[in-house]
């Protein structure tokens, strides 16, 4: 008997991260993933839907093309203030209370969009609605990354990168069959009604055990840690706790000095490539289509084929990231993009275009899985860990910003070469970056990896 209550109390004395990381995977962990999921998915929604609304505003007479270039720009400001504000609010106000208020803002924005009077009003709530968008993008991956133990980490936060780009085939495809019947207005009704019916169910989303301890309300996190383990051991005993790892907690200074200014920079070059990859290659796919010889209909019909890429590039990191290693993965997945991407202005044949395009989409996607989802979130202490990440993610919105730009001139004055001999290099840099300054992270506790 005294063995047993020594034991209980030994628990008792565990690390919050100790206990999460003994769990088997199971029904709290499933429920914790689809409550953030569906939350992310609406998130890359909202996100995608900008091309499709922006066409038919620009159609019907709503918008002119500097006023959709505005919608744009908003966009991605708003992403790029949400990013860093929601860090520093996660790490004060905790996980729970931030991705409920991010949902609470884009939906409702999205909502009150799909009313605008006129192309002012909806400019403005959409750069509200970046806010919220920005600040989910953060929260959500980080928060998963805290409850899911070591050995599946890679996969399941893999999974919900999975999640968020399957938003970009939906969107396309609800776009393409319901703005011809119902306008453009459908579209933002659609994502704000799911948002809010994902901040109601969502409440009952837990407050991350980790970060309960790193502000010091123990007596909180010691009764959701008993709630959690009582539903995952179902009757059934638990191993042990792993042992303690002695981890001082960091100040937020600590992210301008050795040894986490290193994975800063890292992962602000990291959220700035893949954002550029993004923005500045895949959402231009159709342009550069018609400009290598297809027609309107054909550029799109070839770039939603090729979107299809992204939850099969996605799905690979994911299960390549336990697998491998994130190390291994982002550099094998930039080689290949560099390849891919070497290969593409020099296809002559139309018919070939979609083939080497998928080919090159998938890599970009394994990458969106490593960076966005997997690595950057394991890299930081908790107590700092949304404020590091949304720093990063500010650095990679802000990218998006100018990328327009800068893919317009190297369009003009060299081609699809120019664009393509960017992201080569771009590529090429975070392939160094990880070499250099990153830290492997597979199977390892996230108390280790700080």
């Amino acid at each position: 008997m005294d063995q047993v209550i020594s034991q209980d109390k030994a628990i008792m004395g565990a690390s919050a991260g100790a206990r999460l990381d003994r769990l088997p995977i199971g029904a709290f962990h499933r429920r914790v993933m689809l409550l953030i999921g569906i939350g992310m998915f609406f998130d890359g929604f909202d996100i995608y839907i900008a091309a499709t609304v922006l066409g038919a505003t620009i159609r019907s007479g709503f918008a002119t093309l500097p006023q959709a270039a505005l919608f744009v720009s908003a966009t991605f400001v708003g992403m790029m203030l949400g990013s860093v504000v929601t860090g520093f609010l996660g790490d004060r106000f905790g996980r729970r209370f931030t991705y409920q208020a991010n949902l609470a803002i884009f939906g409702l924005a999205s909502l009150a969009a799909a009313f605008a009077p006129g192309m002012g009003v909806l400019i403005a709530l959409r750069f509200v609605m970046g806010f919220g968008l920005g600040a989910e993008n953060v929260v959500g991956y980080s928060t998963l990354t805290e409850f899911i133990p070591p050995a599946a980490r890679g996969r399941w936060l893999g999974m919900m990168a999975v999640i968020v780009v399957t938003g970009l085939p939906v969107s396309a495809l609800l776009g393409y069959a319901l703005v011809p019947h119902f306008g453009w207005r459908i579209m933002f009704i659609l994502g704000g009604i799911g948002a809010l019916f994902v901040w109601q169910a969502r409440k009952a989303l837990p407050e991350s055990p980790r970060w309960l301890q790193t502000v010091g309300r123990d007596a909180e996190a010691e009764a959701l840690l008993g709630r959690i383990e009582a539903e995952a051991s179902n009757g059934a005993p638990l191993p042990p706790p792993a042992p303690g790892i002695a981890v001082p907690l960091q100040p937020f200074s600590a992210l301008f000095a050795p040894p986490l200014l290193a994975r800063l920079v890292l992962g602000c070059i990291a959220l700035i490539v893949i954002n550029t990859l993004i923005y500045g290659f895949i959402t231009w796919l159709p342009t550069f289509m018609v400009k290598q010889g297809l027609s309107v209909a054909q550029s799109f019909g070839y770039a939603v084929l090729m979107a299809l890429g992204a939850p099969i590039g996605s799905a690979i990191g994911a299960f390549g990231a336990d697998r491998w290693g994130r190390k291994p993965c982002i550099v094998v997945a930039s080689a290949l993009a560099i390849v891919f991407g070497a290969i593409y202005p020099f296809v002559r044949d139309p018919a070939f275009l979609p083939v080497i395009g998928f080919a090159l989409t998938i890599p970009i996607y394994i990458l969106v899985a490593m960076l966005f989802a997997i690595y950057i979130p394991e890299l930081f202490p908790t107590e700092i860990r949304l404020r590091a990440a949304g720093i990063c993610n500010m650095f990679g919105r802000g990218a998006t910003i100018i990328t327009p730009f800068m893919v317009i001139r190297l369009f003009a004055d060299y081609g699809v070469k120019g664009v393509l001999a960017m992201m080569i290099g771009l590529l090429l840099a975070l392939i160094v970056a990880v070499l250099v300054l990153g830290v492997e992270t597979r199977q390892r506790r996230l108390e280790a990896i700080a």
